[in-house]
């Protein structure tokens, strides 16, 4: 992300008004190899190329917000591989990780990792110092750390099903499984600050949010999330959850969270409603059925009708509900920029 980039962001999550409704989208591994023309697996194993395919869409999108911007991850494999999980990597297809907990006792014997030097964490940091010159010769800076939340690395730890069981059946070791996974993603948080002093953002994703009920979210979720989000000193904190919101987006502001990426369960205006336009909505146009799948024509049709629809155009960014999926085209993307800049116009 540019500086000007970087201080349009924040002028929009601090609700001043802009010449123009901003554009951005979250980019990564489902969207960003195969529309560059490389498998996953090369993407992750290849710092040049991760490099290049991420330079790529900076020189094609200029206009656009890359959100976090040059992501190093290995996909949902990242934060479970300190923990000791099996990661599996295909030629192209979603990595996966395996499970370590295998009954609810296993959390017992359970300790906080060290990302310094526990899994692929190491790596995901090496491959942004090594390319961190390059980043900054296109006019770029590192601004976010990066990581999925404590009930999604929970889901992948010991399963979503056996999660969702265990949440009803162990809450005591379900609060102790919460408990180090937050204070391992506070000390990944600090240490991708402190090896790059030019993040001051905090991005976290946690579908997981979106398969519990309110109740559970407020005891199992809530205290946890905000305590990442309450120990990182950072302008812009930025949360995603493409599963079902509804029932919590309302308690994100308190949770700390200044921007917030949905699904398609709400509409932009009611998200504002909800949370009395306190964060910044980055949407919310129908990722896979609009964008991904919808002819170019659906994509103006789908973006016209969003833009002329908001109620406030205050703290709001165009973009997909979720982040940006798998075969989105070239195409897609400039229609939807072209649709943006005749609404401002």
């Amino acid at each position: 992300m540019t500086n000007n980039q970087w201080d349009s962001l924040v002028s929009t999550i601090n609700g001043n008004p802009q010449p123009c409704v901003p554009a951005g989208f979250i980019i990564d591994s489902p969207w960003l190899p195969n529309w560059y023309g490389i498998t996953l697996l090369d993407y992750f194993s290849s710092d040049e190329l991760w490099l290049k395919a991420n330079l790529a869409a900076l020189e094609t999108f200029p206009e656009v917000m890359f959100l976090p911007g040059f992501w190093s991850e290995y996909g949902m494999c990242t934060e479970p591989s300190a923990f000791g999980a099996k990661s599996i990597f295909w030629k192209n297809e979603f990595p996966f990780a395996a499970k370590v907990i295998t009954n609810p006792e296993d959390i017992d014997g359970l300790t906080v990792p060290n990302p310094e030097t526990d899994g692929l964490l190491p790596f995901m940091l090496n491959r942004l110092a090594k390319t961190q010159p390059a980043i900054e010769a296109a006019g770029h800076r590192i601004r976010f750390s990066v990581s999925r939340g404590p009930l999604n690395i929970a889901s992948f730890l010991m399963g979503t099903t056996e999660l969702m069981m265990a949440i009803l059946m162990e809450p005591d070791r379900i609060h102790r499984l919460m408990r180090i996974v937050t204070d391992f993603l506070k000390q990944w948080h600090e240490l991708q600050r402190q090896t790059f002093p030019s993040i001051d953002g905090i991005m976290m994703l946690d579908d997981i949010v979106g398969f519990i009920s309110e109740e559970d979210f407020l005891t199992f979720g809530f205290p946890y999330i905000k305590d990442i989000y309450d120990a990182a000193p950072s302008k812009v904190k930025f949360f995603h959850n493409d599963a079902d919101f509804v029932a919590s987006v309302k308690h994100y502001p308190d949770m700390g969270v200044n921007l917030f990426n949905p699904g398609i369960q709400m509409g932009v205006n009611e998200i504002k409603e909800a949370t009395s336009n306190r964060l910044t909505v980055l949407g919310s146009i129908p990722p896979r059925d609009v964008l991904a799948a919808g002819t170019p024509k659906q994509v103006k049709q789908a973006t016209l009708t969003l833009l002329n629809e908001l109620n406030d155009k205050s703290r709001f960014i165009l973009s997909c509900a979720g982040g940006m999926p798998p075969g989105v085209t070239t195409e897609n993307i400039r229609t939807l920029l072209q649709a943006n800049q005749e609404r401002n116009l």
